[in-house]
């Protein structure tokens, strides 16, 4: 499970950091749950965020993983609501739709993105960690915060006023 956490400084947006949670060294679902709530408990309690942002639930095949994910996803949302902060999710495409311009980009192409968006100097070897950082990217873009004291009517016309951005 990916996380991360940008600043909202006037109208731009800052990086702060970006990580995952590694789960797969527990055996016992209940036990990642546990360790999910845990970490963002943690997370909350040292950042004070104003707002979380969430990839939704996505409807897949397989039954059982959509399952887990929706627990894992519940669990982080109890965090934050059990510490009155607003939740907002964002469908998978929404988040890729804010990030890319296009609903269908791979997880590299929105890692991508994200470096040039936010001067990353790296990315990280799993993807995980920029996808939690693309939900709040995709919250910065969505809430209303105007970039660059600018309204834009779409992604294309953000390219074109802002070239030294994309790189």
């Amino acid at each position: 499970m990916g996380f991360g956490l940008i600043k909202v400084v006037g109208k731009k947006m800052e990086f702060i950091q970006m990580n995952e949670l590694m789960l797969k060294k527990y055996d016992d679902h209940y036990l990642k749950l546990k360790v999910i709530f845990e970490r963002t408990i943690e997370l909350i309690d040292t950042y004070n965020p104003d707002e979380i942002a969430l990839e939704a639930p996505f409807f897949g095949k397989n039954v059982q993983s959509m399952l887990k994910l929706g627990r894992a996803q519940g669990v982080a949302m109890a965090a934050g609501l059990s510490r009155e902060i607003p939740v907002t999710e964002y469908a998978p495409k929404k988040i890729k739709m804010a990030i890319t311009g296009k609903g269908t980009s791979s997880k590299e192409q929105v890692a991508m993105m994200l470096k040039s968006l936010l001067n990353l100097k790296e990315l990280p070897k799993n993807l995980d960690a920029t996808d939690g950082l693309a939900a709040a990217v995709c919250h910065f873009y969505n809430s209303g915060t105007k970039v660059g004291g600018k309204n834009y009517t779409g992604w294309a016309a953000f390219v074109k006023q802002n070239p030294k951005k994309i790189g």
